[in-house]
């Protein structure tokens, strides 16, 4: 169906994107036309990005965390429950570091929280319209401190963290 020739890439892919057409489909039937476009015209491949702050994840080892792409950051659950969000953002780094994600009993004003997570704070993109994300900062001098900490309340299956999203109830 293409011709050959230097722009006969670029019409394998216009062909694919026409077959697919409602008007197509009632003139050719339901069969669908399938063919790969070649990397040239796609474009090179994007290199998949790590998540930030590996020492997290390498201290919930035991408890085998399933990370996730998320939002401008990586999700990472144990079990069934969300625990943390990794975030390190060039573009708006305000809100870089670790999200903590509250239980559903877990109050965020609690003062036994503010005193284990000193540097912890509401999470400025939310814009408190998610109450129970807290975010221990990046740039905090005791960040990696109260992040491991996070972990060790983890590994002890402290109730106020984590919680299972809609999606997995």
């Amino acid at each position: 169906m293409s011709t050959p020739g230097p722009d006969s890439r670029t019409w394998d892919f216009l062909c694919v994107a026409r077959a697919a057409s409602e008007r197509n489909r009632r003139i050719f039937g339901e069969s669908v036309m399938v063919c790969v476009m070649p990397r040239a015209v796609r474009g090179p491949a994007k290199p998949k990005q790590r998540p930030p702050h590996e020492f997290v994840l390498e201290a919930l080892t035991p408890l085998k965390p399933e990370v996730r792409r998320m939002f401008s950051g990586f999700g990472v659950y144990v079990g069934d429950r969300i625990v943390f969000m990794l975030r390190d953002h060039q573009k708006s780094p305000r809100d870089n570091g670790v999200w903590l994600v509250l239980s559903e009993s877990t109050d965020p004003g609690d003062p036994g929280l503010r005193h284990e997570f000193p540097s912890l704070r509401p999470i400025e993109l939310l814009r408190n319209k998610i109450g129970h994300w807290l975010l221990i900062p990046s740039n905090s001098p005791s960040f990696e401190m109260e992040a491991l900490h996070a972990c060790d309340l983890l590994l002890r299956r402290d109730p106020r963290l984590g919680r299972i999203p809609k999606s997995r109830r």
